[in-house]
């Protein structure tokens, strides 16, 4: 398994969730508080895919 860089508009999506998530942990903002966990997870996932699938 060779890994490879995201594209750009993955890593896009992935940072924006990941940042998401965790302004949703710390301040209390109404839908990001609630689904703060959840943000980080899909970004985390994003990156995850985009950098072990070619491609993505």
């Amino acid at each position: 398994m060779n890994p490879s860089a995201p594209q750009k508009i993955t890593w896009i999506i992935g940072l924006i969730c990941g940042l998401l998530g965790i302004l949703g942990h710390f301040t209390q903002v109404e839908f990001i508080s609630e689904y703060s966990f959840t943000l980080l997870l899909v970004g985390f996932i994003a990156l995850a895919l985009g950098t072990t699938l070619k491609g993505i």
